[in-house]
């Protein structure tokens, strides 16, 4: 059975992980030798990189899929960088730019938290920390009809997936994945939600699974729900 967490007990948990953000370095070592796959085609994974570095070569690369993330764009036959940060890959072939910061920049495929702030006939407004507000379709729900559109009060927080991001318009949410089931996503309900920087979430988010999140695990029963866009969900059981 599921109970309401207190509140207090949660806070120390954010409190827990936030420390985790201030000298990470161990673990980010550890995470990078962890990796005994080929190396990647290009040096600069996991190094500092600036706006102007190119970082593939797509002519060396031929018959290969890439997947682009935020911070990298394709200038004809090679990828180069538009923000600063680290330059990261996750396996087959998708590369992106990890950085810091306060407001998230929305990008296709991320999944982020975000709150309820207003409802209309055809969506939702939701606020995913982005410069602009989110659109929830009522109909982007596994089995969305009209007959039974969800209802949400202003406030709810939602466990959502960009699929549509660009400069010119607002960016567009889903509650399914590709394959168009509910999977993880949708209300989550209870427990406490906290705000921290896009970096720390990557962190949490990282594979191998987070050191910090792995020795909690051995000590709590916990659910948590790690945004890319700043904001973490924890709820743990009582015994």
């Amino acid at each position: 059975k599921r109970h309401r967490p207190l509140r207090r007990s949660s806070i120390c948990f954010a409190s827990l992980l936030c420390s985790y953000a201030i000298n990470p370095q161990e673990t980010l070592t550890s995470e990078m030798n962890a990796e005994t796959s080929d190396a990647p085609p290009t040096s600069l994974v996991d190094r500092t990189v600036v706006p102007g570095d190119t970082v593939l070569d797509l002519t060396a690369m031929a018959n290969q899929t890439i997947k682009l993330g935020a911070g990298l764009r394709q200038d004809c036959d090679t990828i180069s960088v538009m923000k600063a940060g680290k330059l990261r890959l996750s396996k087959p072939n998708k590369y992106w730019v990890e950085s810091s910061h306060k407001r998230y920049v929305p990008c296709v495929e991320d999944t982020v938290l975000g709150i309820v702030v207003d409802c209309k006939p055809d969506n939702f407004l939701v606020d995913i920390k982005a410069p602009t507000l989110a659109f929830l379709p009522v109909l982007a729900f596994e089995g969305g009809t009209r007959r039974n559109i969800p209802k949400f009060e202003i406030g709810t927080l939602l466990y959502v997936r960009v699929v549509k991001a660009n400069n010119s318009m607002n960016p567009e949410l889903s509650c399914m994945d590709e394959t168009g089931k509910a999977a993880e996503f949708g209300q989550l309900k209870d427990g406490y939600m906290f705000e921290t920087s896009t970096g720390l979430s990557r962190m949490l988010l990282s594979s191998p699974t987070c050191p910090v999140l792995e020795a909690l695990g051995k000590k709590l029963s916990y659910e948590i729900a790690v945004g890319l866009n700043g904001r973490v969900w924890v709820s743990y059981y009582h015994s």
